[in-house]
């Protein structure tokens, strides 16, 4: 056997083999711990998907009729745990300027979903008076000259864009029937932050969003003329293409 001094096992270095071979797997630990930190376990009260919806005029409170069949449509089409829904609070009576309190109270709530549930994907949405107050919770910035309602500061943080998946309107108020009905309610627009996640459905002749329609029966069929379905698998394509959000 080779005995030489360069080969030689002493007693102190096998006591230093022995120690560096026991603290290897204590510092392969710490590196990965180092390198791979445990992620924050999701908050089990905060639901995958929130639907913010404003009813149409004289709905009794709630989501009203075609605000129900889009909900049943969409949770048919993502499957799992069935979407929280949130329905905004406001009068949707024939007092238009009271609308305005349904913006505050939609914009608070996604604001506030998006504070504490930031992975939630929030979809908003709206069904005639109730459109309106859907589209002016997306806008830009407050038209000039328009009085603040109680409860609104301003437009929504353009952050909160980000969280919102899609937003489906069914028949919005064109301008002339907006004037007919509240000569000073500003003009609808969609923000720009949305508007390429925003599907606008309206039937044909609906006297409310279609230029000279008639038909008044168009106006109430939204929740079984098959726009409701439409809506959901637009909003459905945009919640499985939205990126996880930030907070």
């Amino acid at each position: 056997m080779n005995d030489s001094p360069a080969l030689r096992s002493t007693p102190t270095s096998r006591t230093a083999r022995r120690l560096a071979a026991a603290l290897l797997p204590v510092g392969a630990t710490l590196a990965l711990a180092t390198a791979t930190p445990a992620a924050a376990a999701p908050d089990p009260s905060c639901a995958g998907v929130e639907v913010v919806f404003a009813r149409g005029t004289w709905e009794p409170a709630g989501v009203g009729d075609t605000g129900q069949a889009f909900i049943d449509a969409l949770n048919a089409r993502v499957g799992g745990q069935p979407v929280a829904v949130y329905p905004v609070n406001y009068p949707a009576s024939l007092d238009f300027q009271a609308a305005a309190g349904g913006v505050a109270d939609a914009s608070n709530q996604i604001e506030s979903i998006a504070a504490s549930c930031p992975d939630t994907k929030i979809v908003l949405g709206g069904y005639s008076q109730g459109a309106a107050v859907a589209a002016y919770t997306t806008a830009d910035a407050l038209p000039v000259g328009f009085p603040l309602p109680p409860g609104i500061t301003g437009p929504m943080p353009p952050s909160i864009a980000s969280h919102v998946a899609a937003v489906a309107l069914f028949g919005l108020p064109d301008p002339w029937f907006l004037n007919l009905v509240d000569h000073a309610a500003p003009p609808i627009a969609v923000g720009n932050q949305y508007a390429n996640k925003t599907i606008q459905l309206c039937a044909q002749g609906d006297p409310v969003c279609f230029p000279g329609g008639l038909d008044r029966s168009a106006h109430s069929s939204y929740k079984d003329n098959g726009m409701a379905d439409q809506a959901a698998a637009f909003v459905a394509g945009a919640l499985n293409a939205m990126p996880e959000a930030k907070a």
